[in-house]
Formats: structure tokens, sequence, C-alpha cells
């Protein structure tokens, strides 16, 4: 697209990453736009979910957390609004020279609607970026926001693209799978000093059984440094992880996430049970993210239905807990194979993956719907 855009994209929350895998992939797209000369601006309602539960890790983590984030994302303007006070006024002001605007499916149905309000006065083009399962498993939250107004959906699946299509009738869906911020994360060298590590949020009992499967028991046998990161781990989740001699370490900004999957040998993709059956090849930001690193990744069951890897030679999908435990027993052992299965996966994520490919297909997209 030949001329300049002026975006204004509406997050749940931009500074804070606090169990808001979304906001690593927004940042990236976002600064992928700065980059090829487009205005963006960005939105998040004051005190969100995510920023107050950051703040409350500590001053220390959380101060160094949004540190990161400005330092690393310098050119992202950053905007809170109050949902309560003044929304309206807010809205005219900020959107009345808008061109495109994207909101993600994690804003209330409030802030949604009153976006699309101004959209009559100001006639700009309205796109939904839905990267969650709701719309497959409590599809009424959806219908809470006034879908018809919307000029079109950007579906991170299919498998969600086919949803929005058939059940809620939107006549224009668009797959947009979510990809790898390489301008922050790509392989780093550091000495190995964990065997495995796994990044991700307990919560919301989506994976419970599946981690106590592929995970907590294959490790719990072998000698080998395991470590956790992440947040909402109950108590009793918590000392599972104890006792099976796994580490648990906590919140972990995502921007550091790099430089601890380069002090490991392996990770691991346990996906939700939602995106291993119903909404087959959907894979969550982590996976393009340790596959950037150039860590190999071994999952639980899931199936690529869209192609987007190539299974066996980007990753390996294991059948169940015995087969996972032959396979990290056998990676940690061969520094080969992990050689070989990481440097594909990284080739894979730079030739097809980037924040700069979807920022491209985005404005394809935009330039589709002008015409």
């Amino acid at each position: 697209m030949s001329h300049r855009l002026r975006f204004r994209l509406f997050a749940h929350s931009w500074v804070s990453d606090w169990n808001h895998g979304n906001a690593h992939f927004l940042r990236g797209l976002a600064q992928e736009l700065v980059r090829l000369g487009h205005q963006v601006k960005c939105y998040e309602q004051e005190h969100s979910w995510s920023r107050t539960n950051l703040l409350q890790e500590g001053a220390g983590i959380s101060d160094a957390s949004l540190r990161q984030f400005r330092d690393a994302f310098p050119n992202l303007d950053v905007t809170c609004y109050n949902l309560d006070i003044g929304l309206e006024s807010c809205l005219e002001e900020q959107l009345r020279d808008a061109d495109v605007v994207l909101i993600h499916e994690w804003n209330s149905p409030a802030l949604v609607n009153a976006v699309l309000e101004q959209k009559r006065k100001y006639q700009f083009q309205a796109l939904f970026h839905d990267t969650h399962h709701r719309a497959y498993t409590n599809p009424k939250e959806i219908l809470a926001m006034n879908m018809e107004r919307f000029d079109g959906v950007l579906a991170f699946g299919a498998a969600i693209q086919q949803i929005y299509q058939h059940t809620f009738g939107m006549k224009r869906v668009w797959t947009f799978h979510e990809a790898a911020d390489t301008a922050h994360f790509y392989p780093m060298e550091s000495q190995k000093v964990t065997d495995v590590v796994w990044v991700g949020n307990w919560g919301d009992e989506e994976r419970t059984r599946e981690l106590e499967e592929f995970f907590v028991k294959p490790v719990s046998t072998l000698d080998a440094r395991v470590v956790v990161h992440g947040v909402r781990y109950p108590e009793e989740a918590v000392a599972k992880l104890a006792r099976a001699g796994i580490e648990f370490r906590g919140y972990l900004p995502n921007l550091e996430a790099p430089q601890v999957y380069a002090k490991s040998k392996l990770t691991l993709h346990i996906p939700r049970r939602f995106y291993a059956n119903g909404l087959s090849g959907v894979p969550t930001i982590r996976v393009f993210e340790a596959l950037a690193c150039g860590i190999p990744l071994l999952c639980s069951p899931w199936t690529d239905t869209e192609g987007l890897f190539t299974e066996g030679e980007d990753y390996l999908c294991l059948p169940d807990g015995e087969a996972m435990k032959a396979e990290i027993s056998h990676f940690l052992n061969d520094e080969r194979a992990r050689s070989q299965l990481a440097e594909h996966a990284c080739k894979t994520i730079r030739n097809r993956h980037t924040c700069a490919h979807r920022a491209q297909q985005l404005l394809e997209i935009c330039e589709e719907l002008q015409r």
C-alpha cells in the first residue's frame, strides 16, 4: 500500500503482558506498521486487569517490566481512556481522522460499541481482531457487541473464521494468525543452565490434565533441571511442581523470554484443550516465539490443520506421556537433534511467520476493503 494510513488500535493493555499473551503479537504488529511509515495510535483502559495484576507483583518486578516495554517499543504512542468518565469525547477526539480502527476481542462491549458509534460519524474502517476461543466456547460474549457494524473480522485461525462466517453471518472474515516479533525474539547465545523450560500460565483448568500427563509426570523421573515460568498457579499446582522436582519461578516479563529460552535445552507446548480438538490448527503465540528463538519444541497432541509448520521438522508431537518422556530424554542427550529441529523451525518463522508478514497482510486487507 503506497499511501500512509492512520491506524487506531484498541487492546486490553499494551504496557502489561501479565497473563496477556495477546500483547506480545499486538506490540510487534503495531511496531511494524510504524516502521512501514503508517501513523499508529494505541489505546488501553485505565487500570486494566492485566496491568493491575502486574503492579501487584511488586515494584521491582513491575517497574522492570514496564521499563522493558518502553525501551523495546519507544515509537508506540499509547493513550489510556476511562471507560466511565469522558469516553465519548475522548473517542471523538481520537477517531475523527482515523482511517482504520482495529479492536482486539479483549475489550469491554461498552468500549467496542462506543467506538462503533463513532464509525457512524467518521466513516473509518473497523476491524474486529479475535485471538481467543470464546467464539467457540461462549459465543454470547461476542454477540454482546454490535458485530454487524464491523467491516470485517481478523480471526487467528481458520476454525474461528468459519464460526464468524457460518454462525455469526459475517461476510468479510480473514484468517489472520499471530506471529513472532523477530525484532525481539531470535536465537541468542548462552550457556545452557536449564534442561527443560515451560513458559505458560496455569489458569482456568483448561489443561490441568494435559500438564500432568505431558509435563509433570514425564520430567519427574528424569535427572533433569526443569523450570516453569507463569502466573495464576494455585497453591496445589505449585506444590505439585515442587514434588516433581520442578522449579517454579512465577511471572516472566515476555521480553525476557528469549534469554530464558537461550539458557535451556528444550521447551514444551501443551495447548489448552480447545486448541487440541475443536480449534485444531490454532497455535498460540508462544509456539511462534519459541521457534523464533531457536529452541527445540516438543508438543502434546495438536493438529496443524492449516500447514503453518512441518511436523517432525519444526517441532515434534508426542501421543502420550511415555512417548514425551522418551523424547525429552533423547533430546537432552542429542545436541545434533536439538540443533536440526531448532534451525529448521527458526527458518520457517523467518520465512513465513513474523510480525512483518502479518503487517503486510493487514495492509492488503485494508486495500481490499477500500476497493
